[in-house]
């Protein structure tokens, strides 16, 4: 947190509120939040003078674009921007301010201080770290049922941790995946290569519709998050698994379950998302399949041996 539809919400409030506002000087009280440089005084001799052109936008990374130079920033789980006067008081947890001509300030604030800020040349900050391994852009243009396929291959990891994978699909996160999932039916610990064609269409549909619909709605404030004006996004009224833990279904009415893959909290529904058939069989207390089919063959085995295991009758 935040994810694709919260840093493109901030991307398109930042566009509109500093766009135009060139920096007279910058204010760094946590200098390891800078990356490179990582040392205060020339971070803001790079920057002063600059003059902010746009604002843009890879996976979750916000890429400010300036006269001269780029400032990549990645929110991590708190970071946020926002703009005020020079004169109002500055927040608690407050670490980078750049300081405007006009009086007005872009202020970051984080309080888990785990986001970062790298400066580059214009292109060059696509060759190197942290942009440079990045997948598919899901809401881009090139982003095509193809692509997606391509992404996929025959994989044989599981569908949700995939997901999560930037180098794969830039701007998923733990929300979007699993209301992705849920949306297309596809159960998180399906493995990618055991996805069928129609389920693969299904579910890259579904990833487009979910980020476009969160975008829309200025994105889910589950926790701190709001944009560069400080409104909180509206999706989470619309979450139908994240979240719901025994809740009903919002498409069969049966409760959603929650359990980790990969490391990660995962909200599902056992009836609109068939696990696979061992993980089925496990979570009915039963041996998977396989086992069952092995114990058979064994003990048909042990019958015609005249195993003295087998109790006699």
């Amino acid at each position: 947190m935040p994810e694709l539809p919260e840093v493109e919400t901030v991307r398109r409030t930042l566009n509109q509120l500093i766009s135009g506002k060139t920096i007279r000087s910058v204010t760094v009280t946590l200098p390891r939040i800078l990356q490179q440089p990582d040392d205060p005084a020339a971070f803001a001799a790079m920057l002063e003078g600059c003059t902010f052109q746009s604002v843009e936008r890879r996976g979750k990374f916000l890429r400010l674009l300036l006269d001269g130079i780029v400032l990549i920033s990645h929110l991590r789980m708190e970071g946020r921007f926002g703009v005020y006067p020079g004169d109002e008081p500055v927040e608690k947890h407050t670490h980078v301010i750049f300081h405007f001509t006009d009086g007005t300030e872009l202020r970051y604030k984080d309080v888990r201080q785990f986001g970062t800020m790298h400066l580059f040349a214009p292109g060059e900050e696509f060759k190197r770290p942290p942009l440079n391994k990045l997948g598919i852009e899901p809401l881009d243009e090139s982003f095509s049922l193809e692509s997606f396929q391509r992404a996929l291959g025959k994989r044989t990891t599981k569908i949700k941790p995939l997901l999560l994978n930037q180098e794969v699909i830039v701007g998923l996160g733990n929300i979007y995946v699993d209301e992705a999932l849920h949306s297309a039916g596809v159960h998180p610990e399906r493995t990618a290569d055991s996805l069928k064609v129609a389920e693969k269409e299904k579910l890259f549909h579904s990833i487009v519709r979910t980020l476009s619909s969160a975008v829309e709605a200025g994105g889910s404030s589950i926790k701190s998050y709001v944009n560069g004006q400080g409104e909180m996004g509206m999706f989470q009224h619309s979450l139908l698994a994240y979240g719901r833990t025994g809740e009903p279904c919002g498409i069969c009415g049966t409760p959603i379950r929650k359990s980790v893959v990969g490391g990660r909290g995962t909200h599902t529904c056992p009836k609109c998302q068939r696990a696979p058939m061992s993980s089925d069989a496990e979570a009915a207390g039963h041996p998977s399949r396989p086992n069952a089919v092995k114990n058979r063959l064994d003990g048909t085995r042990a019958q015609h041996s005249g195993n003295p295991a087998i109790p006699k009758r």
